[in-house]
């Protein structure tokens, strides 16, 4: 301290709510940390589905084709109507059946459920693809006479996982924030998914180094195995999440299951007015 009382080395010294902020941070890290996992093999998928659409049937009647580029279009287009259907339908629903509220914790795992899914449907619809290419006798990044529409299920899959994973790790760190860094919640998850796709295009640099997986011409590789070793990372990823979602105490109970904290918030307020 200076003798006018100041603070000599602000940077030695911190406030007891930083300390806090920096205990929470601690203590959420664990979770956050799956995230990577459950984002890469997504961003992966959103770039190899790209170079199987350049090598499939992409025509729609005589004339038109559609663009290999724009297959991404149904993941995004399958989150926008799940999300709608969750809020409106699927969670009052569960509500009104249950009389409880899914947990945040258990909408993210739902969605780390749904994206090993659609990692293993990503192998087995690559897998016939390969099998087709064979039969015809096709080699490097020949057309096969296989319908690009069969790669639109595994996407509609991850878009509905995305519609569990996104808004569930959002809402979750906005809940278990203290006030001072609730702002920050949003930036979690993008620091997350940016780190996964960058991780996503190391990962498929390795497997062709070290690999014969992916090579230039994808009808003589196996992509399959590419899948289904992104659905065995998600999967080991998936019982971390598990460990640390069981070890984790939620720090803001009362709004860990705001549907059920508002109708009793209702119904004693009720109550008192017939008292009254």
């Amino acid at each position: 301290m200076n003798p006018d009382g100041s603070i000599n080395k602000p940077w030695n010294l911190c406030t007891l709510q930083q300390v806090e902020d920096l205990k929470t941070l601690i203590r959420i890290s664990p979770i956050w940390s799956t995230g990577i996992l459950l984002h890469t093999p997504i961003a992966t998928q959103m770039s190899l589905v790209v170079l199987q659409a350049l090598a499939m049937d992409r025509h729609l009647g005589p004339r038109f084709q559609i663009s290999a580029g724009t297959m991404t279009v149904f993941a995004t287009i399958s989150s926008s109507i799940s999300l709608a259907l969750m809020n409106c339908f699927l969670l009052p629903l569960f509500h009104k059946l249950t009389n409880t509220s899914p947990t945040l914790l258990k909408r993210i795992g739902i969605g780390h459920i749904l994206s090993i899914s659609s990692m293993a449907l990503s192998a087995l619809v690559e897998s016939k693809r390969l099998t087709t290419a064979r039969t015809h006798k096709l080699t490097g990044n020949s057309i096969v006479p296989m319908s690009v529409f069969w790669l639109v299920p595994q996407l509609v899959v991850v878009g509905v996982g995305i519609t569990f994973m996104f808004p569930g790790q959002v809402m979750f760190y906005y809940q278990e924030f203290p006030k001072s860094i609730k702002s920050t919640a949003a930036a979690m998850v993008a620091v997350v998914s940016g780190t996964a796709y960058y991780l996503g295009t190391a990962v498929v640099d390795l497997i062709r180094k070290t690999t014969g997986w992916l090579p230039d011409g994808i009808n003589d590789g196996r992509m399959d195995n590419v899948y289904w070793l992104l659905a065995v990372v998600g999967l080991i990823n998936f019982g971390y999440y598990l460990v640390c979602s069981w070890m984790y105490k939620y720090q803001n109970v009362e709004n860990k299951e705001p549907i059920i904290v508002a109708k009793l918030e209702i119904s004693d307020q009720g109550s008192g007015s017939h008292q009254t």
